[in-house]
């Protein structure tokens, strides 16, 4: 089912008070009101420069935002996004060995840094990781002397004279083709891909496994993790997450559903069993509940841009690691602590096993990630502030102001307060990307794409 896109200007007051960057949404995506389960959007990534936004989701597809270039007559056009291109990734299989269906829900994609005119991504489901070139077609050639202009093959006695074949303009054309497929290599299911600073390498992680793949190289990749036990009834974790250090092509760190942070090097070894370090948080033991185990399961881990520090979200909580503090983390964000009382409902409709990503900002300096009913947080590290924000329809008007919102727990609620069991469990924030220079926040609210920029003067 195609998807419908609505662009949708937005002008926004200031409200600086709150934090200092201020957002408002100069293109608000929205697909369809009888939207189906292929059209949530799964995954969601800027490219290193910024001037491309990719959305993978369920049913397989990937669709590509490129941004406005600055027009003089135009300016406050400036940082709109607008649909680039469009392609089907993946497509449902089936594994007959193992009568399994496998998904075309696209789980990751990551950019590869542009080397020329053409792009080039990775985009991963459950099983298969592809590698695609994205490029631009404005000329066509014309003149063949064994083609006739429909294509055909002429009959070479007919031909009496000999034509230099020229290129005609012709409509712009964006066409995205795969260049690679790296398949065969996982037997769970893939949660992450990543690539290596080295930019000929890339790992793609799965429940026990980590694999390094040489971008050059389909039919064969390197074990580098492997957590499997002999005895399958004595697995007690799984990996969540994994990615490679932005600078240190042999460093890498993965999570796991214990709560864990593993760095690895893999000038140690070929196999890195033994990991390097291992960031984990003592428990309180006055904290401790039957959801302990579940909500301490990290669901996304990433290196800030330095690489000096690492940002780890589970459940409940963001939190800050520095490389060289293993035994606690140096920042502690609260997400929704408001929930801490409704883990038994949340464990009853499974929305305690929802996996919420983080973002850094350009300079570090903010973090951002989701919650439910539509409500994404943003914290700033400098001055401990931070912001509850809405992505929704309504605050998509134009000239709306996005304002903050507080979920009141207990007591009176006051008018601009939305009570902790008014909360919509079913809109939720999972994913969400931050542009790589400037305050531009792309955030996926089920089959919605809200793109927010910060306040053009």
């Amino acid at each position: 089912m195609r998807r419908l896109y609505m662009s949708l200007h937005v002008k926004m007051k200031c409200f600086s008070r709150y934090l200092p960057y201020i957002f408002r949404p100069p293109n608000t995506i929205l697909s369809s009101s009888c939207h189906t389960e292929a059209d949530i959007i799964s995954t969601v990534e800027f490219n290193s420069t910024g001037e491309l936004l990719a959305t993978g989701d369920k049913g397989g597809r990937v669709v590509i935002f490129q941004r406005e270039q600055e027009n003089k007559n135009q300016p406050h056009r400036r940082g709109e996004y607008n649909v680039y291109s469009t392609f089907q990734s993946h497509e449902p299989e089936f594994d007959y060995l193992k009568s399994l269906e496998i998904e075309e829900k696209i789980n990751k994609i990551r950019w590869l840094p542009q080397q020329n005119a053409a792009y080039f991504l990775l985009s991963t489901n459950d099983k298969t990781v592809k590698l695609w070139k994205v490029s631009e077609r404005d000329k066509r050639p014309e003149g063949y002397n064994l083609k006739d202009e429909d294509g055909r093959i002429r009959d070479p006695c007919t031909i009496t004279s000999l034509r230099v074949p020229v290129l005609r303009p012709m409509d712009l054309m964006v066409e995205a083709t795969p260049r690679r497929v790296f398949s065969n290599a996982h037997t769970y299911h893939i949660n992450s891909i990543s690539v290596n600073s080295d930019y000929e390498t890339y790992m793609s992680a799965d429940d026990l496994r980590i694999n390094l793949w040489n971008l050059e190289i389909t039919n064969r990749s390197f074990n580098i993790v492997d957590i499997k036990p002999t005895n399958m009834e004595e697995l007690t974790e799984v990996i969540t997450a994994a990615e490679f250090h932005p600078h240190n092509c042999n460093t890498f760190v993965y999570s796991s559903s214990k709560g864990t942070i593993r760095l690895c090097d893999m000038r140690s070894s070929a196999l890195c069993d033994r990991h390097s370090k291992l960031f984990e948080e003592p428990e309180d033991p006055s904290n401790r509940s039957f959801f302990s185990e579940i909500i301490s399961s990290i669901s996304d881990v990433k290196f800030n841009h330095s690489g000096r520090y690492i940002m780890t979200r589970d459940y409940l909580t963001v939190k800050v690691w520095d490389l060289n503090m293993e035994n606690r983390p140096i920042e502690t964000y609260q997400v929704h602590d408001y929930l801490r009382s409704k883990l038994c409902s949340l464990y009853e409709n499974d929305c305690i096993f929802d996996k919420f990503e983080c973002v850094w900002n350009g300079s570090d300096s903010v973090i951002m990630t989701g919650s439910y009913n539509n409500f994404f947080r943003m914290f700033d590290r400098n001055t401990k502030r931070d912001v509850t924000l809405e992505a929704s329809r309504e605050n998509s008007k134009p000239r709306a102001i996005l304002k903050p919102r507080k979920v009141c727990v207990g007591g009176k609620r006051r008018k601009d307060e939305i009570s902790v069991d008014s909360l919509d469990f079913s809109k939720k924030i999972l994913h969400t990307a931050w542009h790589p220079s400037e305050n531009i926040i792309a955030v996926a609210a089920t089959n919605n794409l809200y793109i927010f920029q910060d306040k053009v003067n």
